[in-house]
């Protein structure tokens, strides 16, 4: 008896395993809670954009994920080595998928010589030819229309390595010494990366789309690298299965992008990376995140050290949006990781992305007088009592405050966010049409951080006087400033707050300030104190 039931559960085994290779999953029925992110222009032509997120559902038998070119070997070191650093995540995320039914599309191109004997090269050739093939699905693609719309954010001309010239050398020589070509040394996939019973393995945009046809998946999430390049433009990539039909996602933190941070925008290399992959939501596709299948957070490589600077906007009075904008492309996006967060024009307190302070170590405001969602409120406060840094702009101490009235039911403000997180004293402002004139600054005052530096003596104040007296004992006043015949007014100070933190304030923020660099020293000097503090 035992040995015939050991036969038969041998015998269910093998046809099990021979099923796998032609497609077959047992995990009908599963499906996968995403959320996709997007972009959203907030008006035509202004260049900014609402970070929004839809939950959706995908059905695992009409799921499949591509694997790019995550090759076992490039020219550029930096890049093999953060492919190294990817691989164990990328290949737990590939297993988990490939356990729920979800079919597996290796393609490493340019490599397929070494496949040609491979189980999965031959499930992918011998799969039927598709027979609504789009016309251009066998060639690279370098736009689509819609990405008309906006500029390209980097500057790839130089083919995007980012070794120094002394790493470049001793690479070359090192793979010349393996009789490998230094231009394109890759023959094949990652060794880490398993590809298993039923995985196909295909570099031809026409054999893809028909192994996605064939077994009527709409689905498609795409890892890999390089971003900017082969995961963008290959003939399976996303410009071809979004242009094409396909619901299909990248993974945002399963790729990397081939920038060199010496060329424009000059930013950071990660920086590089969240700008392309920017780009991708606004105009090409949604974006995934691992962790949504795996658990626990976004997946960051080692060396990517950037502190993450949330930027919220809400007041259209003087156009802060345009210029914190502005600041945060040419300012904050070289050293930091940026979430750019605008209000509604509508007033609702609305605050699409605002969520993301959870992932901030610093918070950046100019909001005013906007109740908001409970769900939004109980993340500012548990912001706030972690003892994080806040920097507040203008109108940014009468952020969550009503002048009168109560707020919707759904909505919450917090009246006494001034005095609690500014130390400050709000109550109005002077007419536009008075005067100020910024006053003389005390040896100690030029010398602190924030001020050290910026030339602030040179500015030439835009806006109103903000009546802000009197200021909590633990405020530090920086820089003080009056209209004839009134009471001095501190127009900015630090404040160390009851739960130990940080924060920055100043009244200036007036769209005409901006326009003055030495504001946006300021700025820069109150981030940079804010965060090593």
């Amino acid at each position: 008896m035992f040995l015939f039931t050991s036969t038969r559960f041998i015998g269910f085994g093998l046809l099990f395993s021979f099923l796998c290779w032609f497609g077959y999953s047992p995990c009908h029925g599963e499906e996968l809670s995403l959320s996709l992110r997007s972009r959203t222009e907030i008006e035509p032509k202004t260049g900014r954009f609402f970070e929004l997120e839809r939950s959706e559902k995908w059905a695992t038998e009409t799921t499949a994920v591509i694997v790019c070119d995550m090759w076992d070997s490039h020219s550029c070191k930096n890049a093999v080595m953060r492919v190294e650093e990817l691989v164990p995540r990328m290949n737990q995320l590939l297993h988990a998928l490939r356990d729920k039914g979800v079919t597996v599309i290796h393609a490493p191109s340019d490599c397929m010589e070494y496949y040609k004997d491979h189980p999965g090269r031959k499930l992918a050739i011998d799969i039927p030819k598709a027979s609504n093939l789009p016309p251009l699905i066998g060639r690279w693609c370098y736009q689509i229309p819609a990405e008309e719309q906006g500029l390209y954010p980097l500057d790839q001309s130089d083919g995007g390595n980012d070794d120094e010239p002394e790493q470049k050398l001793l690479w070359q020589e090192e793979l010349l010494s393996k009789g490998l070509k230094p231009m394109s040394p890759w023959k094949s996939e990652h060794p880490g990366l398993d590809i298993e019973s039923g995985d196909y393995v295909s570099d031809r945009g026409d054999e893809v789309w028909s192994i996605l046809e064939n077994k009527k998946i709409r689905n498609v999430m795409i890892m890999g690298v390089h971003t900017n390049m082969c995961v963008l433009g290959r003939p399976f990539g996303l410009r071809n299965l979004a242009q094409y039909g396909k619901n299909v996602v990248l993974v945002r933190d399963m790729t990397d992008t081939m920038y060199n941070p010496n060329m424009p925008p000059y930013v950071n290399h990660f920086s590089g990376t969240d700008l392309i992959v920017e780009h991708i939501e606004k105009y090409v596709c949604p974006t995934i995140s691992s962790n949504q299948i795996l658990g626990g957070h976004e997946f960051r490589f080692a060396k990517d050290l950037r502190a993450t600077v949330l930027v919220a906007m809400a007041e259209p009075e003087y156009k802060t949006e345009i210029g914190l904008t502005e600041f945060a492309r040419k300012r904050l996006w070289r050293d930091y990781r940026v979430v750019m967060v605008y209000g509604r024009n509508d007033g609702s307190g609305d605050l699409p992305a605002f969520q993301r302070l959870q992932e901030a170590d610093l918070l950046l405001l100019s909001i005013r007088r906007r109740p908001i969602s409970a769900q939004d409120m109980s993340v500012l406060r548990d912001f706030v009592k972690g003892g994080k840094p806040i920097i507040g702009i203008r109108t940014a101490n009468h952020a969550f405050s009503l002048r009168q009235g109560s707020p919707p039911p759904d909505r919450l403000t917090w009246d006494s966010w001034d005095a609690e997180v500014f130390g400050g004293s709000y109550t109005n402002h002077y007419g536009a049409e008075m005067a100020v004139s910024l006053l003389p600054m005390s040896a100690e005052q030029q010398g602190h951080a924030i001020i050290a530096d910026c030339g602030i003596e040179s500015l030439r104040i835009g806006g109103s006087l903000y009546k802000v007296a009197p200021l909590h004992a633990k405020c530090v006043p920086l820089m003080n400033a009056q209209v004839d015949g009134k009471p001095v007014e501190p127009i900015a100070w630090t404040f160390e707050r009851a739960d130990g933190g940080k924060s920055f304030y100043t009244s200036l923020g007036h769209e005409k300030e901006f326009e003055q660099e030495c504001f946006v020293r300021l700025l820069e000097n109150a981030i940079q104190w804010g965060l090593n503090h």
